[in-house]
């Protein structure tokens, strides 16, 4: 089976990624941590007992959460719509695919979420949805014209225009880059102004999602979207230390999308 026909049969993957992030520039600080996305249809989804789709539980995904604005998304009828409006002819063997970190124990924030269109084992389209810290969100689109599949050697750019963080400016541009398999995913974002610049990457195996391994992601990384959001106050203080001018938060962008 492909990989859509697996999420359109129900399907919920599992991503136990290894995430880095490197600054370029006079200052410089990177590092690197392991957090848990999952990868489903939100239409047709089938989780185990320890997943629930606008449930509580021990992990959960809640339509509120993504797609439109922060705390009150439409979910996917949000992403169908802005891709229709982008020019995408809908077919029925397409997949449109959420890929996030779940709430844990009913606590959500994560800072970027991947919402994907899919045919077969091609990529199509991808609306990077990213969030800061301050309650804002933006989200971006990628696609090649007339959608044709993104490749593992494509870069996609689009104009950074959204404050993430409090110690980079608002200027350049961000390249996406995605590899995705059957059973392997990886994306690589790279902010680029001038010299300066960030460069993250997350990798890792995807897996079924089952009861056990569920319970497993909750033992080794336990928090979920709050221990994500200890770790960016954390290295926030490192970089303030180090000297890191920090940039009041400006008004968000008045579209939610961008390309």
């Amino acid at each position: 089976m492909t990989l859509a026909d697996r999420l359109s049969a129900g399907e919920v993957l599992h991503l136990p990624a290894s995430v880095s992030h490197a600054r370029r520039g006079s200052l410089r600080h990177a590092f690197r941590y392991g957090v848990d996305y999952l990868l489903f249809a939100p239409g047709t989804m089938r989780p185990p007992l320890v997943m629930s789709h606008n449930r509580f539980n021990l992990l959960s995904v809640r339509d509120r959460d993504h797609g439109g604005p922060r705390g009150a998304g439409r979910g996917a009828p949000w992403a169908r719509e802005a891709l229709t409006r982008a020019g995408l002819t809908w077919e029925p063997e397409m997949v449109l695919a959420l890929l996030t970190q779940p709430r844990f124990l009913g606590y959500w924030f994560t800072p970027v979420s991947f919402w994907m269109v899919l045919r077969g084992d091609d990529l199509l389209a991808v609306v990077a949805e990213v969030n800061n810290t301050f309650g804002q969100r933006h989200s971006y689109l990628c696609h090649h014209p007339g959608f044709d599949p993104i490749r593992a050697p494509d870069e996609l750019d689009v104009e950074k225009i959204f404050h993430v963080s409090p110690f980079q400016d608002i200027a350049g541009r961000t390249h996406f880059r995605f590899f995705l398999t059957d059973d392997r995913l990886s994306i690589r974002i790279r902010q680029i102004d001038g010299a300066r610049g960030l460069d993250a990457v997350m990798s890792g195996r995807l897996r079924p999602l089952t009861n056990r391994s569920g319970l497993g992601a909750a033992l080794r990384r336990p928090g979920g979207g709050l221990r994500v959001l200890a770790l960016i106050y954390w290295h926030a203080l490192r970089l303030k230390l180090k000297g890191a001018r920090y940039r009041p938060v400006p008004t968000p962008p008045e579209s939610e999308i961008s390309r």
